[in-house]
């Protein structure tokens, strides 16, 4: 009786977002196993996670299904108690200390640099694409960088500070582009070694460190994907080190993913299996924490970019699955292709946002126009490299 009582409260609930079980629709669900309905309502996104992991039920359009989902806001009405603890533990502990700092590194930038060679662009960027105008993933990303550093007012010449580096692809572009001289650092090492690579014979400099530890001034900061792993606790201090790392016209750049609420922790799955001890940053975290120490110039959204991005990663892995033999398991494609496609009917959900933040140290000063757009140069020029 309990069982079907389950089975029945969430058939009602994703019928109210046009989800059948066992239906026809893409976006509908297909369950292999009946405990499912009990693990989603007690667990939450935690047991929804993991029982697709564990092969309970299947979906032929994962991002369509969460689209649903979240566009109608049923994950409110699922158990809240992991969320609630979960926001207990991160308020009291800081879960990004610099202890703990390299353990998103270990854990997620070094599954494999196949991996990620194959998911992502040519340049290996790891965030979110700048859609306007392009026609592929490569396009995109090579737009996403023009426009970061269109607002940063670039200069040949300029050290730039790159605040999460990943695999060098944006400090090569600054340097083959813009003639600048780039500092990046990174918590992953194997990050730090095909950085390396990749960047050899150009003036920049790879190090393997937190951002706490950063010494130096220079002419231009930005920080593409990694304010995500910073964590509420040290908002304010990592603000501060920016402003004493920022030269006086100095301008800084923050690309993150944005939370719609202000809490204090991350969802339970993906602190688990893809990003620990992560959070996503509210606007309100942003701006509170910068205040007295930089000037807000510019704030622009464009989040359903990033639904667009994680399907154009999906689809590559998807494509070329089998190249990889039996490096990764059926356990971890499940587990990858969950985060991906969850997270992109999150951001087409617009239930999380993407945001380019632009600072100043003390406001600059004079007419200053900040792009938000970009001409065809990069699409109609594909020679460039």
């Amino acid at each position: 009786m309990a069982a079907f009582i389950f089975k029945r409260k969430l058939q009602l609930l994703l019928e109210n977002a046009g989800i059948t079980v066992d239906g026809k629709e893409p976006w509908d669900i297909q369950v292999h196993d009946d405990r499912f309905f009990k693990r989603v309502l007690t667990e939450a996104h935690l047991g929804t996670g993991e029982s697709y992991m564990d092969g309970w039920w299947d979906c032929e359009a994962l991002d369509d299904f969460f689209y649903r989902v979240l566009r109608n806001r049923l994950d409110k009405q699922v158990s809240g108690l992991p969320r609630f603890l979960g926001s207990i533990v991160g308020s009291i502990v800081n879960l990004q200390n610099p202890g703990r700092s390299f353990t998103v590194g270990e854990t997620h930038y070094n599954i494999g640099n196949d991996l990620y060679q194959t998911m992502l662009d040519k340049r290996m960027i790891y965030s979110c694409g700048y859609w306007e105008n392009a026609r592929n993933l490569d396009q995109a990303q090579e737009r996403k960088l023009q426009l970061v550093f269109q607002k940063l007012k670039l200069e040949p010449g300029m050290h730039i500070l790159d605040i999460g580096c990943g695999w060098g692809g944006a400090a090569r572009f600054a340097a083959e582009r813009y003639g600048a001289k780039v500092t990046g650092i990174t918590i992953s090492t194997e990050q730090e070694q095909l950085a390396r690579e990749r960047c050899a014979g150009l003036p920049i400099d790879i190090q393997l460190m937190d951002y706490r530890a950063l010494s130096g001034t220079y002419d231009r900061i930005y920080s593409i994907g990694m304010f995500e792993h910073v964590g509420h606790k040290n908002y304010r201090a990592y603000f501060q080190m920016v402003r004493n790392s920022l030269k006086p016209d100095g301008l800084f750049l923050l690309h993150t993913i944005g939370s719609n609420r202000t809490g204090t922790n991350t969802d339970k799955w993906t602190n688990r299996y893809i990003f620990p001890n992560s959070m996503l940053p509210s606007a309100d975290h942003i701006t509170r924490s910068s205040e007295s120490k930089l000037v807000i110039e510019d704030w622009q959204s464009f989040g359903h970019d990033y639904f667009l991005t994680l399907k154009a990663w999906n689809d590559n892995i998807e494509t070329h699955r089998t190249a990889f033999g039996s490096r990764y398991s059926d356990r971890f494609f499940r587990m990858w292709r969950y985060y991906l496609l969850s997270a992109a009917g999150s951001f087409r959900a617009r239930h999380v946002q993407l945001w380019q933040v632009l600072f100043s140290p003390s406001g600059v000063e004079g007419m200053f126009r900040v792009p938000r757009t970009l001409s065809d140069t990069c699409v109609n020029n594909p020679t460039n490299p």
